[in-house]
This record gives structure tokens, C-alpha cells and sequence, in this order.
């Protein structure tokens, strides 16, 4: 009798099946400070890259090298095996914006992504990718981000004060009665003025 065993492999890759979250400028668009976004699944390059650069590839060239920011990315790998190739992932700490991934293409240039982090909720990722692939968009990645984030705090405070609202009787509770007449404090007019 004959047994096979398959071994798992070492790493688990969950993205390859799942579909890519990206958007970006219409094609022909005049250049914009940023060319779309992307909101990947994890914060590993390695697991990554591949879908990215396989994706872009045909539109707009083969992808070499990728530039990130170190501060968002624990691990940077040197390079990335890509659907037959290798591209090339350095990193700039002070000159390269921390929510931006810079891709270049020997053959046909240059594009910047904003880097939406993965925790971040569908509907503000929605939000920030249409904002990013805005062709007459001028803000930076950072700015984008810093952005949400005050939105996400500004709705935050709204939910907690309607939760405060609602557990003290909100709207429908019984507003409250008049104070009795020997509470209130009533202040008596003269009929005439003093002194006279």
C-alpha cells in the first residue's frame, strides 16, 4: 500500500485567492500627486507584493523595484519573487512619505500609491481609495490619512455622545417637571419704586 503525504507549505499565502483592493486614476489622466490606491490584507510585503505587481504589470509595464517607508512595514524584504521575476523593494525613512508605495517600471516610470492600512474599515477605505484616485487630486498620502483619521475621531465622539444620549433616556424621555413653588425661586416687584 501506497501513501502520499502532501506537505502544507511553510506560509500560508490567504491572498492569492483573495481578489486585489486597489483603484487607480483613470488611464490618460493628467498626473496627480498620487495614481490610486491600495489597501492590502496584511502588512507583509512578501505575501503582498506578488498580487499587486502581477496586476499592474500589464497596464503599466513590468514592475522592478518598489520603495515603502520602514515605519508601517516590520519586515522589508530585499526582493520579492513576482510571476517570473523579481522586483526589487528598498526602503527611505525621511524622504519617502510613510502611506505612500512608490512603483517603478525601467520601461515606462513612476507611481505612487497610497497605502491604506489593512485594519482600517471598509467604508473609510472606500472613502480614501476614491480620494487617491482622484486625477485632480492634490493632497498627499499623509494628508489623506491624517484626514480619516480626523473624520474616524470626529464620528468616534458622535457615536459615544448618542450612546450617552440613549442611556440617559434620549429622546424619549419624559422631560423634567417644573420645580414645586417652594423650590422655585420667586423674587417679589414692588408696586411702587423705593424711595418715593
Amino acid at each position: 500500500m501506497t501513501t502520499t503525504i502532501r506537505n502544507p507549505p511553510a506560509v500560508e499565502d490567504r491572498t492569492a485567492s483573495l481578489p486585489l483592493r486597489l483603484m487607480l486614476a483613470p488611464a490618460g489622466t493628467a498626473p496627480a500627486l498620487l495614481d490610486g490606491a491600495w489597501w492590502p490584507r496584511s502588512r507583509d510585503l512578501t505575501a503582498e507584493l506578488p498580487a499587486l505587481t502581477t496586476a499592474l504589470d500589464p497596464r503599466w509595464g513590468r514592475i522592478t523595484h518598489v520603495t515603502v517607508n520602514p515605519t508601517f512595514w516590520p519586515v522589508i524584504p530585499p526582493k520579492v519573487p513576482v510571476d517570473g521575476h523579481v522586483v526589487g523593494v528598498g526602503w527611505f525613512k525621511e524622504e519617502q512619505d510613510p502611506h505612500k508605495l512608490l512603483l517603478l517600471s525601467y520601461n515606462a516610470g513612476r507611481w505612487d500609491l497610497l497605502v491604506i492600512p489593512p485594519e482600517t474599515s471598509p467604508a473609510a477605505a472606500a472613502r480614501l481609495m476614491t480620494e487617491a484616485a482622484d486625477p485632480l487630486g492634490t493632497r498627499t498620502a499623509s494628508a489623506l490619512m491624517d484626514e480619516a483619521e480626523q473624520r474616524r475621531i470626529a464620528e468616534e465622539t458622535e457615536l459615544s455622545l448618542v450612546s450617552v444620549w440613549d442611556s440617559e433616556g434620549g429622546h424619549g424621555a419624559s422631560l423634567p417637571t417644573s420645580r414645586s413653588p417652594a423650590q422655585a425661586l420667586v423674587a417679589r416687584v414692588p408696586d411702587t419704586p423705593e424711595g418715593i
